[in-house]
């Protein structure tokens, strides 16, 4: 009984606990034309100027990416301590 309870309260907290994240990056490279079409899309590029450069000369499109929330891109290194090296 007590696994059936604790199942049913993962079940119905879980989701509260894990939040959904927009996307920090602002632009997409759209290559070959739509979703439908078997296109390609990547959200990976924080300025215009990234986006087109990797769309060109294999042709493709740049557009505003729908998910981008404004907050800057961090990364695992970005939040570990960082440690000084003591000159010898």
């Amino acid at each position: 009984m007590r696994l059936v309870i604790a199942a049913i309260v993962t079940l119905l907290l879980g989701p509260a606990l894990d939040r959904a994240q927009a996307d920090p990056y602002r632009w997409c490279a759209n290559y070959g034309g739509g979703f439908d079409d078997g296109g390609f899309q990547n959200c990976y590029f924080m300025t215009l100027e990234q986006c087109q450069a990797a769309v060109s000369g294999v042709g493709g499109y740049c557009s505003p990416n729908q998910f981008y929330d404004g907050r800057p891109v961090t990364t695992p290194e970005d939040l570990k301590p960082r440690q000084r090296r003591r000159a010898r």
